[in-house]
Formats: structure tokens, sequence, C-alpha cells
């Protein structure tokens, strides 16, 4: 059998490049970035370059398990696909039969296939589905609504074209995105430059032409003093602004007392670096990008920081410009049909969510809701009872502070399942694992990837699953069959892709050449004068009237961040570029490049300590603690120590995965902390302790 090429989509990591797999005789064989997609120049980052040892893991879930002991204790037996589908439906219908659907709880890490996992929830008639976001990106998006009416996937970040590119809470070069890697490489190439704020020189700040190391926890400040040296000195675009910006004098007069200076001393950034930055930002504008942020769970202001960076962006007139953050296009913007939605076969339930959502919570979006939220529903049953969990590629024992509370609140779950191509803390929790294929060894539904030009594309299977696991459609369709909703129990990813392609023109060959099919042949800029936003005004706004009639407000006074205790420091975590979160730790490849995860700790800190470099230290909050190593190093603040977010697992299954720091297990009490206007939770707002093992 000859060599084939096999075009498909990365799955070690939420972005989902394009790749195209050479496959061998029905053997897996070279993975690299799709070269027929622009942005991808065949290029592939470290994860998805690792992804044939994700396959090749003997210990991943190989087959359907049901628990036998206690939860988390382990004891398992092992199943038959139709026996662990029968179990979770003859509970599930129990478990209706008593609550109602309303009590089934739905979280998974979203993206661009989720219009299943939806479908999926509406056909069991609950309206609580879920996704990661409260731990990720929730501040950022309900930040984009409160200033555009758009979504933060409403606008596109233009960076070949830019020519400032500011990186705040967004690490670029180390939580890659291939695409916009590439693009930012090219921005610089000619001659455009890189700001980079942030608490510790990360890999973005080796490449920027402007770092700032800023005190934990004031970011506000800082973007409040550039918002008033933009004003104040006039170097915001009148023009756009007198089109476009509402309320401009209450911005205006907010940002008085912000000045240089005054964020000098909250900040230790020099008021003349400032506003020579400003200045640079003028003169590169409007083909700024200033990224509003990706992993923004950070402090308790961090929605103000994201919408800060929207009103900066405005001021500047990046938000629609070329070489800025361009509107999206949609199929329908090129004058073609959107692929059949999911969720269109069946109706949307009419229960409000557990969670608060779009009802209690009327600023808060009720497509995903909050995670957070919705388990404190579980503990109060208030509004009603949550019984049953499904957590689908997802893990909330890692991913959210203090995992034994969120053991304790799950006590109360009479059915927790598992859909997981890996080990994880949540699916060894859970009341049965059903083992997930690998991306290279499913497909998924196709999907839309809108921007300047959208297109479909197709993740399709390279190789045959090496155990007794399935894809996610399959897996799900069998559950749907069994309680009654058969629609979405497609025969083969032939009939579902064909259904999404109802009326588009398109058709399933159509992917074959290159894995994707695009729909217009150039890019498509918006006449910002003649744009529209989707606000009350139709204006980016300043004051946003669902913020107000919440009592929270649209411009919130800055208040100084709480100081480490003597001998503490403020824990803070981050990406890097061999791991995504908790699931890569395992993998041979990957944990042979990082096995653990150093602690960065200040230099002149770590001396007052007696720790050197490389030092084996433990870190505490009392009640967890854990060893690392020392990693010390000028390059960091000294209230902050920094750890690579995904290690410490306790999982028997793993024998690579349980060195270093579970860092949420050093946010006790933080489930409940969370930025009330944006909703996501505020990871960085904890203090430990460093030394050396005794």
């Amino acid at each position: 059998m000859p060599t084939k090429e096999v075009y498909s989509v990365c799955g070690m990591c939420s972005v989902r490049c394009p790749i195209m797999v050479e496959v061998d005789s029905g053997s897996l064989g070279f993975i690299q970035g799709n070269p027929h997609d622009p942005g991808m120049a065949g290029g592939l980052c470290p994860r998805g370059g690792a992804g044939r040892a994700l396959y090749e893991d003997s210990e991943r879930p190989q087959f359907p398990m049901i628990r036998e002991g206690e939860r988390g204790e382990g004891k398992w037996r092992r199943v038959t696909w139709d026996e662990a589908l029968d179990y979770i439906c003859d509970r599930l219908k129990g478990i209706i039969d008593t609550h109602g659907p309303r009590s089934v709880l739905w979280s998974d890490r979203g993206g661009p296939f989720a219009d299943l996992h939806k479908a999926f929830m509406r056909g069991i008639g609950s309206p609580n589905y879920c996704n990661h976001d409260a731990s990720c990106a929730r501040n950022v998006l309900h930040a984009a609504k409160s200033v555009m009416g758009l979504g933060r996937k409403g606008v596109a970040y233009d960076f070949k074209n830019t020519k400032h590119i500011v990186l705040q809470t967004r690490n670029l070069f180390e939580a890659i995105n291939v695409k916009e890697v590439n693009g930012a490489l090219d921005s610089l190439a000619a001659g455009g430059k890189l700001s980079v704020i942030d608490i510790r020189a990360n890999i973005s700040a080796s490449k920027a032409n402007n770092f700032f190391i800023i005190r934990p926890g004031t970011d506000y400040a800082f973007n409040l003093a550039v918002i008033n040296c933009l004003i104040t000195n006039k170097w915001y675009d009148a023009d756009y602004a007198e089109r476009h910006i509402k309320d401009l004098d209450e911005l205006a007069k907010f940002v008085e007392p912000y000045t240089p200076e005054w964020a000098e001393e909250e900040t230790g950034i020099k008021a003349t670096d400032l506003v020579k930055f400003v200045k640079e930002l003028k003169k590169a504008a409007p083909a700024v990008i200033w990224h509003p942020g990706w992993m923004v769970a950070r402090y308790m202001d961090s929605f103000y920081v994201c919408r800060s960076i929207y009103l900066i962006n405005a001021l500047l007139g990046s938000i629609g410009a070329k070489g800025g953050l361009p509107i999206v296009n949609k199929p329908k913007d090129f004058g073609r049909k959107g692929l059949k939605a999911f969720s269109d076969l069946f109706p949307k339930p009419e229960e409000k969510r557990a969670d608060g959502a779009g009802w209690k919570l009327k600023h808060i979006d009720a497509g995903p809701g909050l995670i957070n939220k919705a388990y404190e529903a579980i503990e109060s049953e208030d509004p009603y009872p949550i019984k049953a969990y499904f957590i689908h590629r997802h893990d909330p024992l890692h991913a959210l502070p203090d995992q034994q509370r969120v053991k304790d609140i799950w006590k109360k779950l009479d059915l927790i399942v598992a859909t997981t191509f890996s080990w994880s803390d949540s699916s060894w929790h859970a009341d049965v694992v059903l083992p997930m294929s690998t991306y290279l060894e499913r497909e998924s539904p196709l999907a839309t990837k809108n921007g300047l030009k959208s297109y479909f594309f197709r993740r399709a299977r390279a190789v045959e699953p090496r155990y007794d696991t399935r894809a996610d459609w399959e897996i799900l369709g069998g559950i749907a069959k069994r309680m009654g909703f058969d629609a979405l129990a497609f025969d083969s990813a032939e009939d579902m892709w064909n259904y999404q392609l109802t009326d588009t023109g398109v058709s399933v060959e159509d992917f074959d050449a290159t894995g994707e099919v695009w729909l217009a042949e150039k890019p498509l800029y918006r006449d910002m004068n003649d744009f529209s936003f989707p606000t009350p005004s139709g204006r980016l706004e300043v004051i946003c009237e669902k913020l107000e009639d919440m009592n929270l407000p649209s411009l919130k006074p800055y208040e100084s961040p709480e100081r480490p205790p003597e001998g503490r420091f403020r824990i803070a975590f981050g990406r890097c570029a061999l791991h995504t979160q908790g699931h890569t730790v395992n993998n041979t490849m990957l944990n042979e490049q990082m096995p653990i995860n150093p602690v960065w700790i200040n230099t002149k800190r770590a001396a007052e300590m007696g720790i050197a470099d490389g030092d084996e230290v433990e870190l505490s909050n009392g009640s967890y603690s854990a060893r690392t190593v020392a990693f010390v190093t000028d390059f960091i603040h000294p209230e902050a120590a920094f750890v690579v977010h995904g290690f410490g697992h306790k999982l028997p299954p793993e024998t690579r995965s349980s060195r270093g720091i579970a860092d949420q297990e050093l946010m006790e009490g933080g489930l409940e902390k969370c930025d009330p206007a944006g909703g996501g939770v505020a990871m960085q707002e904890h203090f430990i302790t460093i030394s050396k093992p005794s």
C-alpha cells in the first residue's frame, strides 16, 4: 500500500491547527502543518509533533470502564461499549424520571466542534451546557461584548499586517497558535514592534522591543494610565472616536487621576517609559494589536483589564482596521450558506440555566455559562438539583482551584461520565470512563473558521484506533439512540458531514485535496464608515447598560492589589510550548523534554532564603505541599512565584505525570474567588511559601 497523505486537524491543544499526516500501509508516519494552508507554512509546534506519542501511549484509557469501588479509589470493571452505554442510559433515565432533564450538566473545552455537544444536551432536554472558560477566557468574552456587542471571536488579529503588537495577557510564542506566530514573525521581519507586559520574561518578552516587568495584579493601573495618556495628549484617533465611541467624555473624566506618574507608584513602570510606549502606539495606529488575552482567569479585576484593552484599541482606531482587530466574516458575508447546525435538530430547552447565566446573571453569556456557578447549584440545589454530569475532554479537577472542594461538591452527583483520550484527575474520579479515540484515530464534525477569509475544515481519521476506543460522535450517537433522540445517531462520519453540508454547495469530496474549503478568494476588510456595532447604540460603548443594570460599574475605580504577606509569594502560572494543561505531561516525547515544572523565583528573594538555581524546594499553602526545583532569575517580579500549569497529577495508571507542582491545589478556597463582572475565576489571588526541604 503506497504512502498516503491525510489532511486533518491537530488535537494536542485547543487551537486545532490544520495538519497533514503521512500514513504508510496503515501505519502512522510524519505529522506536519497543512502545507496548503497559507498561514501554516507547513509548520507545527512541539505538541503537534508529539501526536504520535499520544497515539502510541499504552497508559491511556483503552476500553470502557465502570467504577466498582469508591470514587477515585481506582477500582474499575472492564466492560463492552454496549454495557457501558446501557449502564449510563439506565442511570440517566432514572435521574431524569426523578429530577427532570434539567438535572443533567455537561462541560467541555469548547472549540469548533461544540455544536455536537450542545445538540446532545438539547436532545436530553437540559439547558446546562458549560465549557471550561470560567478558568480561561470568560472575562475576555464578556469584556468584548460589553464594549463591542461582539464576542471575543467577533474580531480577528491581523498579525501579518500590523505595525505594533502588545501582549499583556497573551504569551504568543509559548501558548502557541502556529498561524498567529507566523503572522507575528512576518510583522517583526517587516519592521513591526512588539511590546510585552508581564510579571516575568517569557519567550514572547525575549523577542520584544519593549518589555515591562509589572507588579502582579496592577495591569489595570497600567492600562488606565495608557488611556489617560492617549486622551490627555489627544493622541487618540479623534475621527474614529467621534464616529464609533459612545460616552468618550465619561472615559476622559474617569481616567483623569490615573496619570503615568500615579501608575509608576503602582506598577513599578517608569512614567517616562510608559509615555514613550504610548507615543509608539500613536505612530503605528491604527495598525496596532493590543491583544485582549487568552487565559485571563487571574485577578479580581481581570475583566476590567480586558475591557480597558478593548477601549485602548478603540481609541487607536484599531477595531475594524487592517493590521489591527478587523471584524471577522462569516460564510453569509461571502454570499455562502453556513454549515447546518446539529442544534437545529432539537428545540431549545425552555428551562433556566442552573448557573444563573442569562437570567439571574443577566450580563453573563448563557451559551457556555459558568461551570463554577453550576457547581454552586450542585451543592445548594438552587434553583434545582443537578444529579448527572458529563465531563467531555475536560479536567475540572486540575483546571479549577481547590480540588478537594470540587470533589466534595461532586458527592451530591448520582452519575459522573468522563469521555477522554488520556487519563485525567477528573476521569479517574468518574463513575464511567468512555475512552475517546485520539485525534489521529477519529473523525470530527465539520467546522467553520470565520475570519478575513472564511473556510470550512475537516478532521479525517488518519489511522484506525489502536485500542477499543470511539470517536465522540459515535459515543454520543450511541447514547442518543438509547435515550430516544435518534436524529443525532449518525451511521457514519459521511452521513454526519452530509447533514452539515446541506444547501452549502460543498460536497464531502471537496475536502479530500487539502482538508479545507475556502469560501472567498481574498480577505474582506469592512468599511468602518458604514459599520454599526451590535450594541444598543450601534457604537463602541464606554458605559455598558447590562453591567450598570446589574449594579456593576462600566468603569471600575482602581483598587491596589494586596501585597504578599511577609515571606510569601503570589502564585502565578502559565503555559509553555511543550505542554498543554495536564494532558501532555505523560506524553513520552514531551515529558522527556520537560518532566517537571520548576518554580521561578527572583534572584534577590532566593538569596534571602539561601536558595540557589536548581535546588529542590517545597511550595506550600499550609494544607498542600509539593516539591519541585528552583529556577532562580532576575527576570521575574520579586512578589511572584511562577510555575507552568498541568503537573503534579495523582494518577496510578500514568508513570510520568506525578512530578512537580499542581498549582491549583495551592489555591484553597479559590473556587469562590471570581470576577463578578466577567465571571472568570481569580486564580492568581493566592499566596504561598517557598522553602528548602528540611
